[in-house]
């Protein structure tokens, strides 16, 4: 078994052939992860319910079936994306041509999480590879069963040379991050992305982070009630809320509060039953130091519907937290869980004046029916991403560039913004050889008036 410096070595060795340059090799390789994951599906689905009891619908529709997705979007878009972009040349250059050259870095480092431990890793990786960079992936040890599907897959499929798949904990990232690589890609927690962030700098090494926040969701008192009670309890508890754009917490207007909040909790009832520990598609939560957190956490605020779990199988049911401060504990880190407290405001500009005052979220979600407020909340509060009526749904397009902004991340990906993401643009100015303009050489007497008017 190879090393990790050895492996890291032999990839460079082979980036250096020029091999992943090819547009034909980095279309290939991407419809052989492709067919990789066609061939293991069903095993794919298995594990993630092994890890977090995911049903297989939720399984496909927020993991596999976005990685497949990613490859055919992307595939599509490719050819396009990597050819040399003519833009415009000043007048000073003239007679050149400038152009961008899109060309890879050559060996990334992708750090990915648990919560969706197949897209999280994947997605990434299908930018790297369509830049056309080697890649080393590190999965999260603590889904162990989906991290060993993903390392069978990529093993069955790729020589280490150009794809690794390096398992393991904390002692393995720590060993990684020793190395030299040409891009780093982490999703994570803040306090693990700032390890990486400094780890990187250590080698001047450039890098995206995908982080995490508090991320609000604010209901107005003009909003469509039913709609939005469904649309939050979806996004909210999808994954057990273990999902980094979850709504983290909701901020209600006073006047349809108690109206929003007994919908919702009717909503609970009608997706996951009147005793939601006995639903079989519950997802679990990750791990017992995980599960012992949230636990802490409802003795927050007033508990309006949920708030029961079961010990041995890491389950807690959907629970509303009402009349909460905001110095409780539950607001002073993202939750992570499914547990949303309630706050309530008067005003928009009370609003944004409260997520203002905060860092920078991953994600934002407003319900309103009136076009000028949803544009003043768009305009005047900064965070990575959101939805207007709706929640977490725009993670789901390829169309969309997706990252954070502050504390909550740096960088994007998804689609176009992804092979931008894993792609150094080389800017190239080819000057013609047929005609020379002699302003710009010395001596420069008496032409310091034409120089002026050239560059006006």
């Amino acid at each position: 078994m190879r090393t990790i410096k050895e492996i890291v070595k032999s990839q460079r060795d082979f980036f250096n052939t020029s091999q992943t340059l090819e547009l034909s090799f980095r279309m290939d390789q991407l419809r052989r992860l492709k067919s990789g994951i066609q061939a293991h599906e069903e095993e794919i689905l298995n594990a993630l319910k092994e890890d977090l009891n995911k049903a297989h619908f939720e399984s496909y529709g927020t993991e596999v079936g976005l990685v497949l997705e990613e490859i055919c979007y992307i595939l599509k878009h490719l050819k396009d994306w990597a050819q040399p972009q003519k833009v415009r040349t000043p007048l000073t250059s003239f007679p050149a041509k400038s152009y961008i050259y899109p060309e890879p870095y050559g060996v990334t480092l992708i750090m990915s999480p648990w919560n969706y431990p197949f897209m999280l890793s994947l997605i990434p990786l299908i930018g790297a590879l369509a830049a056309g960079n080697c890649a080393v992936l590190k999965p999260s040890a603590y889904s162990a069963h989906t991290s060993a599907i993903l390392s069978m897959i990529l093993r069955e499929n790729f020589s280490e040379d150009y794809i690794a798949v390096i398992e393991g904990g904390r002692e393995v990232n720590h060993a990684l991050l020793e190395e030299k690589f040409d891009y780093i890609f982490f999703t994570g927690s803040v306090e693990v992305g700032k390890k990486v962030m400094h780890a990187a700098a250590e080698h001047l090494t450039p890098i995206t982070l995908e982080l995490g926040g508090k991320s609000p969701c604010i209901v107005d008192q003009d909003a469509n009630l039913e709609l939005a009670a469904k649309r939050i309890i979806w996004g909210k508890f999808l994954n057990a809320g273990q999902t980094c754009v979850a709504p983290d917490y909701l901020l209600v207007h006073r006047q349809v509060k108690e109206n929003l909040i007994s919908r919702m909790c009717q909503v609970i009832g009608d997706f996951y039953g009147e005793n939601p520990l006995e639903n079989p598609d519950l997802p679990k939560i990750i791990n017992d130091k995980h599960f012992e957190r949230l636990l802490g956490y409802l003795s927050s605020g007033r508990i309006r519907c949920g708030g029961t779990s079961h010990k041995e199988k890491r389950l807690i049911a959907p629970t509303l937290l009402d009349r909460v401060q905001w110095e409780e504990p539950v607001m002073q880190e993202e939750i992570f869980g499914p547990l949303l407290p309630i706050l309530e405001f008067e005003s928009l500009d009370e609003v944004i004046r409260l997520v203002n005052n905060r860092p920078k979220p991953l994600a934002c979600y407003y319900f309103t029916q009136s076009k000028e407020k949803e544009e003043e909340l768009i305009r005047r509060i900064s965070f990575g991403g959101g939805c207007i009526n709706d929640t977490v749904i725009h993670v789901a397009s390829s169309h969309l560039p997706f990252g954070g902004v502050g504390e909550s991340g740096m960088g994007g990906y998804h689609g176009k913004a992804s092979f931008n993401t894993f792609s150094h643009r080389k800017s190239i100015i080819k000057q013609s050889l047929k005609s020379d303009i002699p302003v710009r050489y010395p001596p420069y007497k008496g032409k310091f008036y034409l120089l002026k008017k050239i560059m006006k």
